[in-house]
C-alpha cells in the first residue's frame, strides 16, 4: 500500500496530468501539420484530433479538481513535504520504494512517451484499421457523398405530397417550406425526424470537430427570433386561422337586439362567443340570444352556466407548441443542408454519373479507385498537382479521368484542322463540334468561303478551295439565263428562245 501511496499521491498525479497535457498538445500540433491528400485522410485526422481534445479536456478537469482541493488532500501532502520532519518523510518514502522493488524486481511501468510514439508511428504508417476509423456506407464514399435512399423511401410514401425522382430529391430535400402546413401531419414529422437524425449523425462522422451543441443553440436563437416575428419560412402567421381558433372579440354596444346579431351569421357569432369564453353551440337564434345576454356585463359577473367548459384555448396552445417544435426541426435541417452544400452537389453529380453507366462499368471503376487511391495520394507533389503520366484529361474533381473512359470517348485519337490554324482536337465528339465553333468559322471567312454543311469534315485549305470552286461552277451552270431560257412563240406557233427570236425578227423572217 505504501508504494502506491507514494506513486499516486496528489502532487505526482498533478505532474502526470501536466505531462499528459503537454504530450497531447504536441500530438495535436503534429496531427494538424500532417499533409492530407484526400477527404478520407482529412476525416481520419479530425477523428484523431477529436479524441486528443477530449482527452485533454478530461486532464484539465482533473487538474482543476486537484487545485481546488475540496478534500484538503493537496494541502496535507504539501504540509507533509514541507514540515519540520521533511527528511524523515523523504527517507520513509524511499524505504518503501526500495522494499517494493526488492519484492517485485521485474515490475516495470511503461513511460508515457511510449504511447505517443506509437500514435506517431501509426500516423505515419497507417494500417487498414487506422485508415477506416469511421463507419460509412459504400454510397457515402467515406464522407464525400450523402446517402439519402432510406429517407427518400419515407418521403415517397408521404400522402398528399407530389412525388419526385431521387435526383430531384437530392436538390430539393431541404425545400421544406414548399410543403403547406396542412400537409405536415404525423407521418411528415417522422420523416423529417429521420432526416434530421441522419444529417446529425453524418455531421458527427464527417466533421467531428464541429460542436453540435453550440450549433444547436445558434440555430435555436435564430429560429426563436424568426418565429416571434412570424416570418419563419413555411410557417408564417395567419390572422384568419387565429380568429378561427382563438375567436375574435365583438363590440356589442353597436347592437340593440339579438335580431341584429343574427345578421352576422353563425361563424361570426361563434368566433365572438369563443373570444368571450362562452358556449358556442346551438342554432343562429340561440347563439345571438346568448351573446346579447352578456351585453354590458363584466366578465367576472357572467352567469357560470353560460361559460364554456371546453379547453379550446389550452388545445390551441398545445397545437401551436407542436407546430413550433416541428418548425425547429426544419430549421436544423436548413442549417445542416447549408453545411453539406458541397456534399449535396457532389452527390447529385455522382448519381448522374452512375445512372449513365452499366453495372460492369461501375464495378470496374470501383476496382480502379481502390487500386489507384493510394498511389494517387502519394504521388501528388507539394503543389498539389495530381499524378498523370498518360496525360489524361482532368475530370470535374480535378483528377485525371479513368483510362477506360478516356478510351470510350476516343480521346486517344487526335484530329488536326488546317483551316483552324493547325489546331488539334481530341476525340471525334470535339472534332465534330468544332465545325460550328468560332475558330473554324473564322478560318472559313478568311478563305472567303461560307461555313455551310457542304464543307463538313473538310480540314485542309486546298480541299476547301477546290470544293468551293466546284460548287460555284455547279451553281453557274444551274443559274437561269434569260437569253437561253426565255421562250417566244411566232404567229404560226413555233417556239424558240429569245436570242433566236430576235435574230429572226431582225432578218424579217417572222
Amino acid at each position: 500500500f505504501g508504494v502506491y501511496y507514494i506513486m499516486d499521491n496528489v502532487l505526482e498525479q498533478q505532474r502526470k496530468l501536466h505531462e499528459e497535457k503537454e504530450r497531447i498538445e504536441d500530438a495535436l500540433v503534429k496531427e494538424r501539420m500532417l499533409k492530407k491528400n484526400s477527404v478520407k485522410e482529412q476525416i481520419n485526422c479530425d477523428q484523431r484530433v477529436r479524441v486528443l481534445v477530449e482527452r485533454s479536456v478530461q486532464c484539465a478537469v482533473k487538474l482543476l479538481g486537484f487545485y481546488e482541493d475540496q478534500d484538503n488532500l493537496r494541502q496535507e501532502e504539501m504540509g507533509a513535504l514541507s514540515g519540520p520532519d521533511e527528511f524523515a518523510e523523504f527517507y520513509k518514502r524511499l524505504k518503501l520504494l526500495k522494499d517494493h522493488h526488492r519484492k517485485y524486481p521485474n515490475d516495470t511501468e511503461e513511460p508515457m512517451d511510449m504511447e505517443f510514439l506509437r500514435l506517431d508511428h501509426e500516423r505515419k504508417n497507417p494500417t487498414d484499421d487506422t485508415q477506416n476509423l469511421v463507419q460509412f456506407t459504400d454510397e457515402e464514399g467515406y464522407g464525400r457523398f450523402l446517402d439519402l435512399h432510406e429517407v427518400y423511401d419515407m418521403f415517397v410514401n408521404l400522402k398528399q405530397i407530389s412525388k419526385m425522382d431521387y435526383l430531384t430529391y437530392l436538390l430539393k430535400f431541404d425545400h421544406l417550406h414548399e410543403i403547406t402546413k396542412e400537409k405536415k401531419n404525423m407521418e411528415y414529422r417522422k420523416y423529417i425526424t429521420k432526416l434530421l437524425d441522419y444529417l446529425s449523425n453524418y455531421l458527427e462522422r464527417s466533421q467531428p470537430l464541429l460542436d453540435q451543441n453550440l450549433l444547436y443553440h445558434e440555430i435555436q436563437a435564430d429560429f426563436e427570433e424568426k418565429w416571434t416575428q412570424g416570418n419563419f419560412p413555411g410557417w408564417k402567421k395567419d390572422t384568419g386561422s387565429a380568429i378561427t381558433h382563438m375567436g375574435a372579440p365583438l363590440d356589442l354596444t353597436a347592437f340593440s337586439s339579438p335580431e341584429e346579431l343574427m345578421s352576422l351569421g353563425l361563424d361570426r357569432l361563434k368566433s365572438a362567443l369563443v373570444a368571450m369564453g362562452l358556449k358556442c353551440g346551438g342554432n343562429l337564434k340561440q347563439r345571438a340570444d346568448r351573446l346579447y345576454s352578456v351585453k354590458g356585463i363584466p366578465q367576472e359577473s357572467i352567469d357560470p352556466s353560460l361559460m364554456s367548459k371546453s379547453k379550446l384555448q389550452s388545445r390551441n396552445k398545445e397545437f401551436e407548441a407542436q407546430q413550433k417544435e416541428l418548425a425547429l426541426i426544419e430549421a436544423q435541417i436548413y442549417k445542416y443542408a447549408e453545411i453539406f452544400s458541397e456534399q449535396k452537389q457532389a452527390t447529385r453529380e455522382n448519381v448522374e454519373r452512375k445512372m449513365a453507366r452499366t453495372a460492369d462499368e461501375l464495378l470496374q471503376e470501383e476496382e480502379e479507385e481502390e487500386i489507384q487511391e493510394e498511389p494517387e495520394s502519394e504521388s501528388e507533389d507539394e503543389d498539389g498537382v495530381p499524378y498523370n503520366p498518360k496525360n489524361l484529361p482532368l475530370g470535374w474533381d480535378g483528377k485525371p479521368i479513368p483510362y477506360w473512359l478516356y478510351k470510350l470517348h476516343g480521346l486517344n485519337i487526335s484530329y488536326n484542322c488546317e483551316i483552324c490554324g493547325n489546331a488539334t482536337y481530341r476525340g471525334p465528339k470535339a472534332f465534330q463540334r468544332h465545325f460550328s465553333e468560332w475558330r473554324h468559322a473564322h478560318g472559313m471567312r478568311c478563305l472567303g468561303i461560307p461555313n455551310t454543311a457542304h464543307f463538313a469534315n473538310v480540314t485542309l485549305i486546298a480541299d476547301a478551295l477546290a470544293l468551293w470552286e466546284k460548287i460555284k461552277d455547279n451553281k453557274a451552270r444551274e443559274r437561269w439565263l434569260a437569253a437561253n431560257e426565255e421562250e417566244f412563240e411566232d404567229t404560226i406557233g413555233n417556239v424558240v428562245n429569245k436570242k433566236t427570236f430576235e435574230d429572226l425578227k431582225r432578218q424579217g423572217l417572222l
